[in-house]
């Protein structure tokens, strides 16, 4: 397993991580089969959102001999009444839920307190606006949460939310269907096939703009939703119409500016192994553009989507890195000093291309690759 800086938090997660929904009404010899396989293959995050006792409960007695070394994200506004699930923004519904949290996973605190499904503006508004985002504030400063994050599936809400400055953390939808489709409020629409019935072609702008202005803010995405809950990996369900595979969603996701980490909801304990040994696969063996690439409706022609495949070049530039690295000047006045100094670590640059094009005959995509180049040289200064 690998493991990656979450933003700016100074937290390194697992690249593949625990999800809950796999423990909803799972018995728990289940959950504890998956939460072992999941520690067995290096995994040290756990993002739980569910209100349900007896999840928190399990959760709470299984990583309690790992406190020291596993972390949790836990949602603040998903509660329990009544015996049912709650969406609240109220007072009296989110604290004392809060505090159930912590009881029941016999923690002192959560390594990242996110605000659960923000994604609607309206939402974000009564959030950011009102009593929820001082009591976030404070309980970080008491230390009751370390960081801050929020979830949502709407990239519009996203944005506005990162460009606040007061997230350190996003939990983000992200799949290569989700991210040719516009923002929606209703995230049900993002999967309906009457959107994907005209051809889609290339991220969404918004999408794009959320992915580089998280990584040029130091704002770590954590990935959810990376298989559309199974859809992507069935060619019957999947908007694409071909059946990905596991690996391929991982590394699409993985491969996003600022993502870090991808939770599952794992329904098993081999689903979880699985998973766990993505970080020690091939290059090859992850390798998602010979599908994205023969989509029969839709395309990402014309646009790096950083899949590596106009490796090798002949000088040694890392083109997919450097084009990362200038999406994220886009739109900017003046390059980040973050990405800036990325870029100087890079062992070449993209002055030194000498435009002799076979990255432009390996790219599945048809990138115009050496006027790139030339466009992140004159942004970079070499």
């Amino acid at each position: 397993m690998k493991y990656r800086l979450l933003g700016n938090t100074g937290l390194r997660v697992s690249e593949v991580a625990l999800g809950c929904e796999g423990a909803i009404n799972a018995p728990f010899e289940l959950v504890k089969e998956i939460t072992e396989a999941a520690i067995a293959g290096g995994m040290n995050f756990l993002d739980i959102f569910c209100a349900e006792p007896d999840v928190r409960d399990a959760f709470g007695q299984l990583l309690h001999p790992y406190r020291d070394n596993f972390m949790i994200q836990g949602h603040l506004g998903a509660c329990w009444e009544n015996g049912q699930y709650l969406r609240s923004r109220e007072e009296k519904h989110v604290v004392p839920a809060f505090e159930d949290l912590l009881k029941r996973l016999k923690r002192d605190y959560l390594d990242v307190g996110m605000i659960h499904y923000v994604d609607t503006d309206s939402d974000l508004d009564e959030i950011m606006n009102g009593w929820f985002i001082t009591y976030m504030q404070e309980l970080k400063q008491k230390g009751l949460i370390r960081h801050i994050g929020m979830s949502s599936h709407n990239p519009e809400v996203a944005l506005r939310a990162v460009k606040t400055g007061l997230l350190e953390v996003l939990l983000f939808s992200v799949n290569p269907c989700y991210d040719l489709q516009p923002p929606r409020e209703e995230f049900d629409e993002v999967w309906k096939p009457e959107n994907y019935t005209d051809p889609l072609k290339n991220i969404d702008p918004v999408r794009e703009e959320l992915y580089t202005t998280c990584e040029a803010n130091g704002v770590g995405i954590v990935v959810m939703k990376a298989f559309g809950g199974g859809d992507l990996l069935d060619a019957e369900w999947s908007p694409f119409r071909i059946a990905m595979k596991p690996e391929h969603c991982l590394h699409y996701a993985l491969t996003r500016p600022a993502a870090a980490s991808v939770v599952g909801g794992y329904r098993s304990a081999s689903e979880a192994h699985a998973a766990a040994r993505y970080s020690d696969l091939s290059d090859e063996e992850r390798d998602y553009a010979p599908f994205l690439a023969n989509v029969p409706t839709h395309s990402f022609m014309g646009k790096c989507i950083y899949c590596g495949h106009c490796a090798p070049c002949t000088v040694g530039i890392n083109i997919a890195q450097v084009n990362k690295f200038h999406d994220l000047t886009r739109n900017k006045d003046t390059v980040p000093p973050s990405v800036k100094d990325h870029y100087r670590l890079l062992s070449h640059h993209a002055g030194e291309c000498i435009a002799c094009g076979q990255c432009e005959v390996n790219c599945p995509f048809g990138v115009e690759i050496i006027n790139k180049m030339k466009e992140a040289e004159q942004v970079f200064g070499y």
